[in-house]
């Protein structure tokens, strides 16, 4: 790692992950000092709770495509920092950021001085986000939510177009219990004037959207009525999706990405470029440069095939709407005689609903561990997969590598039996499929 990117990495993580104060007092306090950066570009924000990263990727590169300097803020990163802040499609340079980190951190200690709580590492990094963009300049903001959305420290936006994935049941400790509590918390970020675009939701997510977005004179563009796929199929390397909107239909868009799931976030990304464009009303965009966009599309982590004969992929599902969504994509775009699961989990998700999800899929199981501090023993995790796998279907390797390399094993004995069909898939959490990057394609793949 470069020593300049490894400093600054340090000095970020040295303030902590965990926010017990949510505000946004602190995040404008700090932006307020560097001039409100938010207010010189224009932005979508993107939350929900499955699909966000792969919508918000989606989206920045429609807009790239269509000749708009971009921005783009998501996270959790898969290797390093730079890869939460990309400009042009293109992670900021360690050089850069770097600067960035130091002509901010002056005014951090400010902000730090007069708060109970300092700034985290998710503010500081949304900070450095905001100073980038309104440094290069950008024309067009995609910024994808950390946590919930009307507290998150991205909501300082006021985006012109509010765009949320389905909402499930996930970070209950910190959103509510219910759906519809879920569905309030990330409501908040639309805002006064804006256009909601949003997924179909179930009806106790459904109507928190609609009274937000009523309470705020906003626009709504709702899956099923303002924009829809309507037909979709499996094809060599991924899929062949139509789309159509309001303006315009969009057929045999060829998306490189797996799952019925990926389809709808395409439509998804493609109804809110379409009235970020057409200023708060759906326009036509160019089929052509759509097409380009969607084919040269790539989603790390996201059902990712890192490695052949045995197959490797990997798929960062960490609850248990994604894990239900890509156990279905598994079962549509594979044909694996023999499928080994590689899963680490973190101690405070729904691991047993997870198991039991992925127990149909697998033939055997092998536990491990992830580098997360909130990874769950691999020794506890195997004790519950036993009673969900039955204990001669699971392995239990806590160091990663291991794991991995016991995973292409089992794998590879079903090559041996039927010349080719092993596979594994790697999953359970975004940190084991971050490790697992590193391990099988190294920093920067």
């Amino acid at each position: 790692m470069n020593a300049e990117l490894a400093q600054v990495e340090a000095a970020l993580e040295s303030r902590g992950f965990s926010r017990w104060d949510f505000t946004l007092d602190r995040i404008k306090q700090l932006l307020d000092l560097m001039g409100d950066p938010q207010r010189s570009f224009r932005s979508v924000h993107v939350t929900g709770t499955n699909g966000k990263t792969s919508t918000t990727r989606m989206i920045e590169r429609l807009l790239r495509g269509h000749g708009l300097r971009t921005g783009m803020f998501t996270s959790p990163h898969l290797n390093d920092v730079t890869e939460r802040i990309c400009v042009d499609g293109e992670p900021i340079s360690p050089e850069r950021l770097a600067q960035q980190y130091y002509e901010i951190a002056p005014l951090a200690e400010l902000v730090d001085r007069e708060a109970t709580e300092s700034l985290t590492y998710f503010e500081m990094t949304v900070a450095l986000a905001m100073g980038a963009f309104a440094d290069t300049p950008i024309d067009v903001g995609v910024i994808e939510v950390g946590l919930g959305g009307e507290t998150d420290s991205t909501n300082v936006l006021n985006a012109e177009v509010a765009v949320i994935t389905p909402i499930g049941i996930d970070h209950t400790k910190w959103l509510g219990e219910t759906i519809a509590e879920i569905a309030t918390m990330k409501a908040g970020i639309v805002h006064e004037g804006s256009t909601l675009v949003t997924s179909v939701q179930e009806r106790s997510a459904m109507e928190p959207l609609l009274r937000r977005a009523q309470s705020m004179g906003a626009k709504l563009v709702p899956e099923g009525r303002g924009f829809e796929v309507t037909s979709r199929e499996v094809a060599v390397g991924g899929q062949l999706v139509t789309i159509e909107t309001r303006a315009a239909r969009y057929q045999d868009l060829f998306l490189p990405l797996h799952g019925e799931y990926q389809a709808h976030n395409a439509a998804l990304a493609l109804a809110a470029v379409e009235v970020l464009l057409g200023a708060g009303e759906p326009k036509a965009l160019d089929a052509e440069v759509v097409g380009q966009a969607f084919a040269e599309f790539a989603s790390p982590g996201r059902l990712e095939v890192v490695r052949n004969e045995p197959a490797v992929v990997l798929d960062a599902a960490h609850n248990p709407a994604g894990m239900e969504a890509m156990a279905k994509a598994v079962e549509e775009s594979f044909n694996f005689r023999k499928l080994v699961g590689v899963v680490g989990m973190l101690a405070d998700k729904e691991v047993d609903h997870m198991l039991e999800l992925l127990e149909p899929v697998l033939d055997e199981i092998v536990i491990t561990k992830s580098s997360s501090d909130r990874a769950m023993p691999a020794a506890t995790l195997a004790k519950l997969a036993v009673e969900v796998f039955g204990e001669e279907r699971v392995h239990v390797y806590p160091h990663l590598r291991d794991a991995i390399a016991r995973g292409i094993e089992l794998a590879e004995e079903a090559d041996d039996l039927y010349e080719s069909g092993g596979g594994v898939l790697v999953t359970g959490s975004v940190f084991t499929v971050a490790d697992a990057r590193r391990i099988l394609v190294g920093r920067r793949g």
